[in-house]
């Protein structure tokens, strides 16, 4: 009976080590001790190459942002983004393309009425036909 008391203790140990520890349990452990101590850190405490999910924006770790599945290859506000087609920072971080405009090949476009972008990036209309409200050779 006292080896199965033992297990069950030390079988406890380990899984609270290995859960993760919540947002705000975490909060309170900080607010309680400036230095978190080993235990409140858990297990992966022990493995320096690992990164809590919270440190893993682009600003600490820039290559997050060249992996498969990535919007694209650059940092903005902690977010990845490709500034090339992005209509919230194009060619630059914050740079906000308007209502009616897109961001192509890094410089916000009208794709309303821009005869080379009309309705969409690259999407030129023929020769002699002109561009209105995002359609080539409107009425």
């Amino acid at each position: 009976m006292r080896f199965f008391f033992v297990v069950a203790c030390a079988m406890a140990l380990t899984t609270s080590l290995a859960l993760p520890v919540s947002s705000a349990e975490s909060d309170e452990r900080s607010t309680a001790a400036a230095a978190p101590s080993l235990l409140s850190r858990g297990i992966y405490s022990l493995f320096p190459q690992y990164h809590a999910r919270g440190s893993m924006t682009c600003d600490n770790v820039p290559r997050v942002c060249r992996a498969n599945g990535i919007p694209g290859p650059d940092c903005c506000k902690k977010q990845c983004v490709n500034v090339m087609t992005d209509n919230q920072n194009c060619g630059q971080c914050g740079k906000k393309c308007r209502f009616g405009q897109a961001c192509c090949g890094g410089s916000c476009v009208n794709v309303m009425y821009d005869p080379k972008n009309c309705g969409g990036c690259n999407k030129r209309c023929k020769k002699g036909s002109f561009c209105q409200y995002g359609m080539c050779s409107y009425a």
